[in-house]
């Protein structure tokens, strides 16, 4: 791993401490905030590709497991675990990691729909893969019942899917750091 490797997994686990800053907005009858945090788990692996965007996420999650307060709301700390978004927290591995390997393989035609593909299924589908069952777990409800409560979160994950992509689009032509696969192949 080259210091410039290192030097952007920094970088985008302070992204996403940054983005806890924003204020959370709670739901009422689910306990799972909205963040912008989940939008840092797309743009990571969309700008970083896979590997390094995974590695950003789970520095990130390391460093809060540890005790920093970086949740959205100043959350941090391995009560973390115990919460009902604990499936979301470590869901952002995954969707990092897909969202970066779909960002990839899209990246020699990347546009504003390809990296929206892959934020909504890596961002989304991924992270929701995760984090419903971890409702379910941690509060008893049925899982489908947790799926139907989360429902209300689609609309503004779409959202952050689709601004994720003009920024994932936009650095990938201004500075592309990630290289395609024939370039490492040549390289």
């Amino acid at each position: 791993m080259s210091t410039r490797d290192i030097v952007f997994i920094a970088l985008f686990a302070a992204l996403m401490a940054v983005l806890g800053t924003f204020p959370a907005l709670q739901v009422p009858l689910i306990n799972v905030p909205i963040t912008a945090q989940s939008m840092g788990v797309m743009l990571a692996g969309g700008i970083l590709g896979a590997r390094r965007g995974t590695l950003a996420i789970l520095l990130f999650i390391v460093i809060v497991l540890a005790g920093l307060p970086l949740l959205s709301g100043g959350r941090g700390g391995l009560a973390v675990l115990a919460g009902p978004t604990v499936g979301f927290f470590l869901g952002w591995l995954p969707a990092a990691f897909v969202t970066g390997l779909l960002t990839e393989r899209f990246m020699p035609k990347l546009n504003v729909v390809t990296a929206f593909l892959a934020a909504v299924a890596g961002g989304i589908v991924v992270l929701y893969a995760c984090g419903i069952p971890g409702i379910s777990l941690v509060t008893g409800t049925p899982l489908l019942t947790a799926a139907k409560g989360s429902l209300a979160f689609i609309p503004g994950d779409l959202v952050k899917a689709g601004l994720a992509a003009a920024i994932i689009v936009t650095v990938s032509k201004a500075y592309p750091l990630i290289e395609t696969r024939t370039a490492r192949r040549a390289g």
